[in-house]
């Protein structure tokens, strides 16, 4: 049973797990000990959280994940093992609203002779209270805004079509992305 994420604790010397569940899964600029893919029980993705400094400006800002409390949903991603010093640039990484907190994980190991492993772990959500939260609008909506944003770290429908692709690789279905990367594919070029 999963326990709802509570502020992280990350200041021991022993190495710590990361749960991403967005870029994280697929842009992995950082040092790991080990990696997995991980389960995190009663959350789901949103691309509810603006973007000022990665994926849109601070006059536009794109839109990126975060997580939302959702009885029975379980979000699949990637957990990543790391020293305590990693965490200064997935601070920096993920300093645009997102706070750290301590959650347990659930890693799916890629050898069947291994069993499932529950871990506790760190993830960062952006919550409602946080200045850059945009919140849920319809689909169309979120795609014409994802489709037309860009910033620093590229375009924001680069980031959700990567994201697509790399939930499809560790075969973690996600309606929510799926649906919206459609939607994006089949705007008009802007």
């Amino acid at each position: 049973m999963n326990r709802p994420p509570g502020r992280a604790d990350t200041t021991s010397s022993s190495p710590h797990w990361v749960f991403g569940y967005g870029s994280l899964i697929y842009k992995v600029d950082f040092p790991y000990l080990r990696r997995e893919i991980a389960s995190l029980a009663g959350w789901q993705r949103r691309f509810w959280q603006g973007s000022h400094d990665h994926r849109g400006t601070p006059d536009a800002p794109g839109r990126v994940l975060t997580l939302i409390p959702e009885p029975g949903a379980v979000c699949r991603g990637g957990a990543f093992q790391v020293e305590e010093t990693v965490f200064d640039h997935l601070d920096y990484r993920e300093k645009n609203g997102y706070e750290r907190h301590d959650t347990s994980l659930l890693l799916h190991p890629q050898t069947a002779s291994e069993d499932d492993e529950q871990v506790e772990g760190t993830v960062y959500i952006a919550s409602p209270d946080n200045p850059a939260y945009l919140g849920d609008a319809p689909i169309g909506e979120l795609a014409r805004h994802i489709a037309r944003s860009e910033g620093p770290s590229g375009t924001n429908r680069e980031y959700l079509l990567k994201l697509d692709e790399a939930l499809r690789q560790i075969d973690a279905s996600d309606s929510h992305v799926t649906t919206l990367a459609q939607a994006v594919r089949e705007l008009p070029s802007l």
